[in-house]
């Protein structure tokens, strides 16, 4: 059922899913939304099975117009939403009529933005999974591209709601707040001097504008493993490697599933979250995870699964 079409398809916009799970052997990464939190509240809204496909809008400054009278939810970056003009909040559920165009702007705080249709978006499935990853050639309308201006959007049959869900005011993050990454260190923390990992954790790094879905490239203190030769090894995402210029490069949903430089630690779960809405500029500190937040972040990572019904 045809739904949207694209007029501008702005800086960058993807059809995206939860990510493809089970293929790392194969050589294939995860992909999917790089903010579940702002993505699994969208489906929420819309009373949506938890994977249904939604957009995933990057920096903003996208126009779709509606095909046909629709119900769509708008989460994660406020990137100065309109309808036909008029201003639309994020973290809501609302009404698309027939011929309506939604309009997007630069994103102020934040950089993603997720769109959401009832139903989820009709997009066939690659190895269980509508995720577009462009390094890859997977996923979206065109295997492994972004939208293009004149694509045609269609979504699942559902009927459409009579009322909204809503989103506790509490389950809203402000990006505007500083940035602090909670690190699991692993056994190659061991490659790295007590020294070097002083610096690390006493030195804020900045956000750099070469980062993208594959990793968050960062500036700062430059720090040195004492290892070299590493065999290379399966990369969790959220690991943090320090390549041989020392500047960290926190590995992402689109990331090689192979890697051969030092790997620090890894951030938190709970943590990434946060990460995905950095901007290019953005500060970010490193610090330690302790037992108890350990734990703490944990039974939040479980009860965020249990909630939504996550598949991992």
């Amino acid at each position: 059922m045809p739904s949207l079409i694209v007029i501008n398809p702005g800086i960058l916009s993807l059809i995206q899913d939860l990510g493809r799970y089970g293929v790392a052997q194969q050589g294939v990464t995860q992909g999917g939304a790089m903010d579940l939190h702002a993505f699994c509240w969208a489906n929420y809204l819309l009373s949506n099975d938890s994977n249904a496909a939604q957009l995933e809008l990057t920096v903003g400054l996208a126009c779709f117009e509606a095909i046909d009278d629709c119900q769509c939810a708008l989460t994660g970056a406020d990137m100065a939403a309109t309808i036909d003009g008029q201003p639309i909040s994020p973290w809501q559920a609302f009404s698309l009529n027939k011929g309506q165009r939604l309009q997007f702007g630069a994103a102020k705080h934040g950089l993603r933005a997720y769109l959401a249709i009832r139903g989820g978006f009709d997009v066939p499935k690659v190895l269980g999974s509508a995720a577009t990853v462009m390094r890859e050639q997977l996923g979206g309308l065109i295997p492994g591209q972004p939208l293009a201006k004149n694509d045609v959007l269609e979504h699942y049959h559902a009927p459409l709601l009579t009322t909204y869900s809503t989103i506790p005011s509490e389950y809203i993050p402000d990006y505007s707040a500083n940035i602090v990454l909670h690190v699991i260190e692993g056994y190659q923390a061991e490659s790295f001097t007590p020294q070097q990992k002083t610096l690390f954790y006493h030195n804020p790094y900045q956000v750099m504008s070469t980062s993208d879905r594959m990793g968050c490239h960062l500036q700062g203190t430059r720090i040195k493993g004492l290892a070299t030769g590493l065999i290379s090894q399966p990369i969790a995402v959220g690991a943090i490697q320090i390549p041989s210029d020392g500047l960290p490069i926190i590995l992402l949903n689109d990331r090689q599933t192979l890697g051969g430089y030092p790997i620090l630690g890894c951030i938190t779960r709970m943590d990434l979250l946060r990460l995905a809405q950095a901007k290019p500029n953005d500060k970010v500190q490193f610090k330690v995870v302790d037992a108890q937040l350990l734990k703490h972040y944990q039974q939040q990572w479980m009860d965020f699964c249990h909630f939504f019904t996550l598949p991992f």
